[in-house]
């Protein structure tokens, strides 16, 4: 695609290039391309080996830390029935968190060099190569960073014995968020609610994309009305 005279060339690093687009940026990054074969990001093979994650590092590197945090505030005298109803509502909580942050920040409009780029790596790169394997959960340098404000922050909003748990429930919901968003791109499911879902998140990538912003399941957005029409549904079976 060619933009007040800047070519973005596809067979060299995107993310440098993707910024010069400036308010076309938003037409092109939607016009996705369906290939399993992922572009480059960046000359530097460090940078560019820590933007691809295999799915399975998600649930590998992060379920031993919830169980850790569960743990912690069994430790502190909670009852099974107390944990588990705390581990229940940070999973709750991460389902809003996970709508919000794909609705509000994954789909802001961007048109200047530098919030275009920061699209592109964060959200941006995932519609316009939305088969791309490695770059389809996040990787766990950034998910570790963004543990510990996250972390602090239900802290503040509960008691110590009870926190731990809260945010395990949460990191524990954002495990099944990632696993399940892979699933949906590479799994061929055949029936029932994992056909619904992938059918609607696809629904998203390739027709409605300013609807449908849940991944795990469509509650929040029947709740904010984000749900795409039932017509459009019909049109991807």
């Amino acid at each position: 695609m060619v933009a007040k005279g800047f070519t973005v060339d596809l067979n060299k690093p995107l993310v440098f290039q993707v910024g010069h687009l400036e308010e076309d940026y938003e037409e092109w990054v939607h016009q996705p391309i369906v290939s399993k074969e992922g572009p480059r990001f960046f000359e530097s093979d460090f940078w560019e080996f820590l933007t691809r994650t295999v799915w399975w590092a998600v649930p590998a590197i992060w379920l031993p830390v919830v169980s850790w945090f569960i743990s912690m505030s069994v430790r502190m005298g909670n009852t099974a029935s107390e944990i588990a109803l705390m581990v229940g509502f940070g999973i709750f909580i991460w389902t809003l968190l996970e709508y919000s942050l794909h609705r509000f920040v994954f789909h802001i409009r961007t048109k200047t060099y530098w919030w275009n780029t920061l699209h592109y790596l964060i959200h941006g790169c995932h519609h316009k190569h939305p088969m791309d394997g490695l770059r389809l959960v996040f990787p766990p340098a950034a998910t570790a960073v963004l543990c510990v404000p996250f972390f602090n922050l239900v802290k503040l909003i509960a008691t110590p014995s009870t926190a731990p748990a809260l945010f395990g429930g949460g990191l524990l919901g954002y495990v099944m968020y990632d696993c399940t968003h892979y699933y949906l791109h590479h799994g061929q499911p055949s029936r029932g609610v994992s056909k619904s879902l992938k059918r609607y998140h696809l629904n998203h990538h390739f027709r409605v994309q300013d609807m449908g912003f849940g991944i795990t399941s469509t509650i929040w957005d029947r709740v904010f009305a984000t749900l795409p029409p039932s017509k459009v549904s019909e049109k991807r079976r």
